[in-house]
């Protein structure tokens, strides 16, 4: 998504040494910030075309807390020129495209058999653990925003918790800075080479979790919580970084939302961190959702 708050480098709130920025900051973010989910749901007549007000309130909503979540009158309709449309409405074009992506760009996560796209945890009926997207991609290949559409719900499972990462920050920062500072290391966790989750052949990529956008100086994090293929740095304060984070995802939260997007409803996010529940198809209800990725 275009980014809006840019700040100067020098006034960072995510400079450890500005804790009056940071601190003016984080009383910004945490003042009136949702404690509900249903503070994050925006009615949207068509997605494909927002009026100016739906616009508007999604926009408020992602700058607020990095994420919304829009409910529309589709019902169970196949039409990937949904997510695509509105996400343009954001200036949301330059898609991710791999393997597993349709020619257009946008991913059809449903289940697939074994072999091909069912080797991969999104195209089964797996949980998937806390995230965020692309954290496997080179630093060229960034994933910054991310879409969820759902054509079709499970019947049953299929829920998605989602926290903010900036919230993440601030809950690691206050419980102690040295865990920012850690996880801000560039070599902080490695991912292995190996076959990425969208079926391509990678080398070892590593980097921080938390980062800056050099382009407006917001955060950025590159997480995952699977404990196989992963390399984090073998130092005792990333350690403790790390085991601070998966206790801070591991505890109820009224930070931490939790639902299942039925069809019509879509997830328009910075990123931000995200699992899944497994879920159960039946002939009525198989899940399909559109997952649109974005540079």
């Amino acid at each position: 998504m275009k980014e809006l708050n840019a700040m100067n480098p020098a006034d960072s709130p995510f400079d450890l040494d500005q804790e009056r920025a940071y601190r003016e900051w984080r009383e910004r973010k945490l003042e009136n910030y949702p404690s509900r989910l249903e503070q994050l749901l925006v009615e949207v007549a068509d997605p494909r075309a927002p009026t100016a007000a739906e616009h508007e309130a999604v926009l408020d909503l992602c700058r607020k807390t990095n994420m919304a979540i829009y409910v529309s009158p589709m019902g169970v309709r196949a039409d990937k020129d949904i997510p695509r449309l509105f996400g343009l409405s954001f200036g949301l074009e330059r898609l991710d495209t791999h393997l597993m992506a349709d020619e257009d760009g946008l991913s059809e996560l449903t289940v697939s058999g074994s072999g091909g796209k069912g080797d991969f945890i999104p195209y089964t009926d797996r949980p998937i653990r806390w995230h965020t997207d692309g954290y496997y991609n080179a630093p060229e290949r960034q994933i910054r925003s991310v879409q969820l559409y759902c054509v079709q719900r499970a019947e049953e499972g299929g829920d998605n918790q989602l926290l903010d990462h900036d919230i993440a920050y601030i809950r690691l920062r206050d419980e102690n800075p040295e865990h920012i500072r850690a996880l801000m290391q560039p070599d902080a966790m490695i991912i292995p080479a190996r076959m990425d989750e969208d079926g391509e052949a990678r080398p070892d990529q590593g980097g921080p979790v938390f980062s800056l956008l050099p382009d407006s100086g917001s955060l950025h994090m590159r997480y995952t919580a699977r404990t196989r293929s992963i390399a984090w740095k073998q130092d005792a304060a990333t350690l403790a970084a790390v085991a601070a984070l998966e206790k801070i995802l591991a505890e109820p939260s009224p930070y931490i939302f939790q639902g299942r997007l039925e069809p019509g409803m879509g997830l328009i996010c910075n990123n931000v961190l995200h699992d899944r529940s497994g879920f159960r198809d039946s002939p009525q209800h198989k899940r399909l959702i559109y997952r649109a990725r974005y540079y």
